[in-house]
């Protein structure tokens, strides 16, 4: 959302590592702008023991690039 009404043509890319069961996010990638202050806060998430649940029921701010770590819908195998 950030890139995409800000019409900025920079990319970001994200990733979640989850676990199948019970879907545990085990860790994160993330590769663009502000990453470094938005993995900070994806490490409390995950030292936390956050689910994928948590993440799917997390109200967004946005636009934000670390918005996207919580719309996500669909998984990758």
């Amino acid at each position: 959302m950030l890139r995409t009404l800000g019409g900025v043509a920079d990319r970001i890319t994200i990733k979640l590592v989850v676990e199948n069961e019970p879907d545990l996010v085990l860790g994160c990638h993330m590769v663009g702008e502000h990453a470094a202050e938005i993995i900070q806060g994806m490490v409390i998430a995950i030292k936390a023991a956050a689910t994928l649940a948590h993440f799917d029921t997390t109200m967004i701010i946005y636009p934000l690039a670390a918005e996207e770590f919580v719309t996500m819908r669909e998984k990758a195998r």
